[in-house]
Formats: structure tokens, sequence, C-alpha cells
């Protein structure tokens, strides 16, 4: 997929890309657009790729600095200070600029931008963009760029209607969308003999026992209602829906995904887009409501050739879709120990990217200053404001006493313990 894109994307004016969630569709467009960009551009934005989340804006970001193409991409999503934005933007325009559709709507209406030559539109997600209700803001921003000469659009699901302001006339098809199971995938059913499936979900949670779970509940106060109840229970948890602040969202993912908590609930804003590596089961609290979505929902387990578990629980009287194929029966008993703690912690550094802090700095620092070694350091991830460490839970505290009156690269700064919320 990404070696037809690379070549269909220079050569064509639109470019259509279907291709399941995990399958390294933001390779697929970055390379070919690096290759289009100039470096003499004026001080001009040369393409803008619109997602429908901030969480996927932030992952594009990273990809494309890790790149190391020398070229400059700024991300844009709202959650974020406008003004820090629009004076980040009017000073010096990005060769690339990553964002959701509402902000960047915002910069258009308030000149922050000006789109009127750039040559390159990305429409990433272009599906979930459309049911997030953001087809009058793609439609703004598209009628913004008269100048357009490329329009890439991605999607994992073929079920969805290319909207008529695209101007899509003959695009290049790379279709590599199957109807196929995930492969590695196991399906399995678990019944309820209760309305509220709660007890099933805590009985099914220490039944797996170890391993990375992320549950979807259809709605957002249904995702804080499980989290609630599971914390109650003993069962360490973190939340993830639209209707949090963005840091308590960006908190919540890299707590999930360096393994210092273990459960993930959340709506469907999880089932694409998002880089969690090695999920071991997927739990489906609440079936979706078509089967395009639980498809993607099941992709976030089985990946890249790894297998996978995704678990139904049905209500012994629940109406079952048509979409949803035969099943195992798990039998799940009653009585298993709650799962085991996580054995990662996260820590807080109050430094980021904006004081020149990079992961081999904030590595640095918890090796010689930390005491750490090689194996009690997990995952480091360092944000425009902060960064976040995965340490050992058998080290964490000891590690913070040592620290508590240190400096990284010789500037004071807070570093504490953080909470699953």
């Amino acid at each position: 997929m990404q070696e037809e894109a690379l070549a269909a994307i220079p050569a064509e004016k639109e470019t259509l890309i279907l291709s399941p969630t995990g399958s390294g569709k933001t390779l697929a467009y970055l390379l070919p657009i690096v290759q289009l960009l100039k470096a003499d551009s004026k001080r001009q934005i040369q393409a803008v790729v619109v997602v429908p989340a901030r969480e996927l804006a932030l992952q594009i970001g990273q990809v494309f600095q890790q790149m190391g193409s020398g070229f400059r991409a700024t991300c844009s999503y709202g959650g974020h200070p406008f003004d820090v934005e629009h004076r980040s933007l009017t000073e010096a325009p990005p060769d690339v600029l990553i964002g959701t559709p509402g902000r960047i709507v915002d910069h258009i209406e308030n000149k922050s931008i000006d789109l009127t030559k750039t040559p390159m539109l990305v429409l990433d997600e272009f599906d979930k963009s459309l049911e997030f209700g953001f087809s009058e803001e793609m439609k703004f921003i598209a009628e913004s760029m008269p100048s357009l000469k490329k329009k890439v659009l991605l999607s994992a699901t073929e079920a969805v209607e290319i909207p008529d302001y695209m101007n899509i006339v003959a695009p290049k098809r790379i279709n590599h969308l199957t109807n196929e199971t995930v492969k590695g995938l196991t399906l399995k059913e678990v019944v309820s003999v209760e309305k509220d499936k709660l007890g099933a979900l805590k009985t099914l949670l220490c039944h797996l026992g170890k391993g990375k779970s992320i549950i979807f509940a259809n709605f957002r106060e249904s995702a804080d209602r499980i989290a609630s109840y599971l914390r109650e229970e003993g069962i360490s948890c973190v939340c993830f829906h639209g209707g949090m602040e963005q840091p308590d969202r960006e908190k919540a993912i890299c707590l999930f995904r360096n393994s210092s908590v273990n459960c993930l609930i959340s709506t469907d804003l999880a089932a694409r887009g998002l880089d969690i590596p090695e999920v071991d089961y997927i739990i489906h609290y609440h079936l979706p409501n078509t089967g395009d979505v639980f498809t993607h929902r099941n992709g976030r387990t089985a990946r890249m050739n790894a297998s996978g578990q995704a678990f139904v629980i049905m209500y012994i009287n629940e109406m079952r879709p048509s979409y949803l194929p035969k099943m195992l029966k798990e039998k799940v008993v009653e009585g298993a120990p709650l799962p085991p703690e996580a054995e990662w912690a996260t820590i807080y550094i109050g430094k980021g990217k904006r004081d020149k802090i990079s992961k081999g700095d904030v590595v640095g620092f918890l090796f010689q200053k930390g005491g750490l070694q090689k194996d009690e350091l997990g995952i480091v991830e360092v944000k425009e404001r902060y960064a976040m460490a995965a340490v050992k839970s058998n080290k964490v505290q000891q590690m913070l006493k040592k620290v508590a009156d240190e400096k990284i690269k010789g500037m004071k700064t807070k570093f504490e313990l953080v909470k699953a919320v």
C-alpha cells in the first residue's frame, strides 16, 4: 500500500487510499508529500493535513519529525491555547500544517494562515471527520484553497461517500481493505445474566488476569461509569473520550501505552488513529451500531502479525446485530483474583521540548541522578511543556527521593508520580 501510494501521489491529482487501521497509512502519504515539498517556499504553507482528532494530529506530527526531512510541520488543534498557535503560525508558517477541522477554520478566519497558494490537501480518516460532524468545516477549508493541485483522501472503510465539495473527479484508488476478519484475532462471547454488564466485565477482567485491555462503550457517560466501578472494585484503569480535557486525554493514553495501567475504557474515539501497540484484549461492553466500527475496534489488537482476542459481553436477552459473526463461547468462572497491579508507574517531569529537553536528556538524567538501571526505565515521552517516563513500580519512590532536589539540564523542576484518575 505504501509503495503504491509513493508512486501514485506525485503522479495523480486525486488519490483515494483505503486501508485497515494500523497498516501504515501515515507514512504512505507523508513520504511522497515530503518529496513534493520545495525548500524555497517563501514562508508559505505547502500542504494541509486535516484529521478528526487531536491525538491523531500529534501522532502524525511526531512521525513527520522522526522522518528528519528538514521541513517544518505544526500541529493545530482544540484544547490548545489559540493565541500561542496564532503567534507561531503568523511569525513562521510551517511547510506542513496538521490539524483538526474546527481549529484550522478558526485560523483561516482569524488570518493566522493563508492557504490561497497551498497546493496540497490531505484528509486523513475523512470518513471519521464526516461522522463527527465536521463536513461544513472541511468544505470551508477546501474552498479556502483555490490553488489545490493534489488531493489525498484516506479511510479505513469503503462505506462512505466523498462529499461533492471536494470536487473529486477520477481518483486513483488504492484499496487494501478486505472483508476478512483481522488475522490472528479470536472472537469470543461472554454471557451476562444481568442487563447491567458491570459484574460480567469485572469477572472477565479477573479471568483474563494479566494483559492490556481496551473496553469500548458507546457513550462518554458509560465510559466514566465503568471506570468508576472498576476503580471501586480495585481494578486500576483510565478513561479516554471526547468530553475530557486534552491534558487528561494525553495522560490517559500515556499511562496505558507505557503499561502503568492495563485497562483503557473508551468510546470509539480510540478505535482508530491512536498509536497503542501490544493490546492483548478488546472488550465490547456495548456493541457499536455498524459492522465497520466493530471491525475498527477489533483492529486495535492482533496488529502487525500478532495475535489477539476480542470479547463481546452479551446480555442473555440482548438482540444480536446482523453483522456479528459466530463466536466461541467463553466460560468465565467467578472468584478469580483481581488482575495484578501494573509493574510500571509513570513520573511527570515539568520540563519539555520548549525547554530544549530531549528524550536522551530524560534517560540520562534518570540513569545518573535517579539511579535507575536500563531494565528499570520504560517508555519516555517528551511533550511540549512536560515529559513522562515509565519506571518500575518497585523503584519509583526510591528514584523520586533521589531526584527531588536535582536539576535537569541545569533547571529546577517538578518530579512527581502520575496517578490514574
